[in-house]
């Protein structure tokens, strides 16, 4: 079941064969290439990635949330927009990092180290990924793989197996992984969530501001579709904090419970 494997997301794919020194570090520094402006479904502009890139990192994000019985995938809910205007953006420039040295190795605790930006790495370990593609598969990138293929290829990189120079095999994954998460399961807003298909597939609720008439229905299962940021703010229900509103499905609001008699109030 697909709620599984996102549950489980971070504990591996099936085994891959390793791979070694693929990406110089002058390669890291390199300026972000030209970007498609045919590329972005949903705007028609990209921000960060190239036509190739934007292909390679659709096949990816395809393999870490795949499409299923349940519903869409992370490429079919737009996970690859949501990374390109990540990545055309602050967080891709490193805006809000502290980038000075010294550069040195950290714990897990102390979050990111590396003194690329996330635009950067994104850039250099997408090159290297489909060039360790083309060198194990006979001249194909990652997209033109099978999904077993690419799924070998993946958890050799998770594993630290694929050696990227100055970016860590290890740590490009789970860049690739956390922020496939955050496409997924972030508010539609952002680019990611296309049609609300993560929350779908959780039961999660969305932004409702208030769920004061909904206090007292103990054993009704909360059905209600979700509801995005800009469908708040369409409807006016960001400012209907503590207001009531409809219940789910047209029931009647719970009703206030009498006051007691006598003693205190």
């Amino acid at each position: 079941m697909r709620r599984t494997l996102l549950k489980a997301l971070g504990a591996g794919l099936p085994a891959g064969a390793a791979a070694t020194g693929l990406v110089a570090d002058s390669a890291l520094a390199a300026p972000p290439g030209p970007a498609s402006a045919a590329a972005n479904k949903a705007g028609g502009v990209s921000h960060f990635f190239n036509a190739r890139e934007r292909i390679t990192v659709d096949a990816i994000v395809a393999r870490l949330i795949p499409n299923d019985e349940l519903g869409p995938g992370a490429r079919e809910a737009g996970v690859t927009d949501f990374l390109d205007r990540q990545l055309g953006g602050a967080w891709g420039s490193g805006d809000h990092f502290y980038r000075h040295g010294p550069f040195q190795a950290g714990t897990p605790e102390q979050g990111y180290q590396l003194a690329l930006t996330p635009a950067q790495a994104f850039r250099a370990g997408l090159a290297a990924i489909d060039e360790v593609s083309a060198k194990q598969h006979g001249g194909k990138s990652f997209a033109q793989l099978q999904p077993r293929e690419q799924d070998a290829l993946l958890t050799a990189l998770e594993k630290g197996e694929i050696d990227l120079g100055a970016l860590p095999g290890k740590v490009f994954f789970q860049m690739l992984l956390d922020g496939t998460m955050e496409g997924f399961f972030g508010d539609p807003i952002h680019g990611g969530n296309r049609n609300m298909a993560g929350w779908k597939l959780v039961g999660f609720p969305g932004v409702y501001a208030s769920y004061s008439n909904d206090i007292e229905r103990h054993g009704v299962a909360y059905i209600r579709p979700p509801m995005s940021i800009a469908m708040a703010r369409a409807s006016g229900h960001g400012n209907m904090h503590g207001a009531g509103h409809a219940s789910p499905h047209g029931a009647s609001p719970a009703k206030a419970a009498p006051a007691p008699k006598g003693g205190r109030p």
